[in-house]
């Protein structure tokens, strides 16, 4: 049975999909199936496992709004058992033509039902905003994951996004829960970064993973080379960590 969960957070820049591709990686070198639905108009997602935007036949655009099969747009990557269905600027429209729809929560929802459980994962990599796509995702999801960077700022905003998941959850999506929260961006060498977790824990207590990504550069270099961490390099912390953080939702999802 494969399991659905939306990477969330409105705040841009915490690291979203740093770790949607790199947790998706370790997971695939863990041997598990998994697909990353890039539901950023960026497209950071896609452009991060080397795809080149302007050659995708069919989109995540064309899975919501053209009816496509989503089976259709899955890409392959450099990973045996990591896929993607990729984003480009067209699903900026999609945010305005799903809005004129009826029961325009549940595109993504029935777009991706047909290869649900031909993975064990599937990542949905969000917008920073709480739009359309973003509630899209959440009405499609089992469960979300919510990267947190350690900085000042990191509990500001986190109340509206735990607002919108309560609200799909009365009324879209009875079964959403929070998978997990992930502390990203830690710098060991400031008391702001221990400040924030020790925050962050008492907010969400059993929900924070015990693995918190730190600032690592090779990390911040990896998408450019269109490379998940654990392929650009292995041996660094950042590929580590994510790693570890790969174990403990394999462990929490037996």
């Amino acid at each position: 049975m494969g399991k659905i969960i939306s990477i969330a957070n409105q705040k841009g820049g915490v690291g979203k999909t740093t770790t949607s591709v790199n947790l998706a990686a370790a997971l695939a070198h863990l041997g598990k199936r998994v697909c990353i639905v890039d539901i950023d108009p960026q497209g950071n997602s896609t452009s991060g496992l080397g795809i080149d935007k302007s050659e995708i036949k069919y989109s995540v655009y064309d899975i919501i709004i053209n009816g496509v099969p989503a089976k259709d747009a899955v890409i392959p990557t450099m990973m045996e058992t990591l896929f993607v269905i990729p984003a480009n600027i067209d699903l900026v429209g999609a945010q305005v033509e799903l809005v004129g729809k009826m029961a325009r929560e549940s595109y993504l929802k029935e777009a991706l039902r047909p290869i649900k459980n031909d993975y064990d994962f599937i990542f949905l990599d969000c917008p920073p905003s709480l739009g359309v796509l973003t509630v899209n995702a959440l009405n499609a999801s089992d469960n979300v994951l919510v990267p947190i960077q350690c900085e000042f700022y990191a509990l500001e905003g986190l109340s509206q996004l735990i607002s919108t998941i309560k609200l799909v959850k009365k009324t879209l999506n009875p079964e959403l829960e929070i998978e997990g929260v992930v502390l990203t961006m830690y710098d060991g060498r400031t008391n702001l970064s221990s400040q924030v977790v020790s925050e962050v824990k008492a907010y969400f207590k059993n929900k924070v993973y015990e693995t918190i990504i730190p600032r690592n550069v090779r990390l911040s270099e990896a998408p450019s080379f269109g490379l998940p961490i654990l392929k650009y390099d292995p041996k660094s912390l950042g590929s580590e960590t994510y790693m570890a953080l790969a174990e403990e939702v394999v462990a929490a999802n037996k």
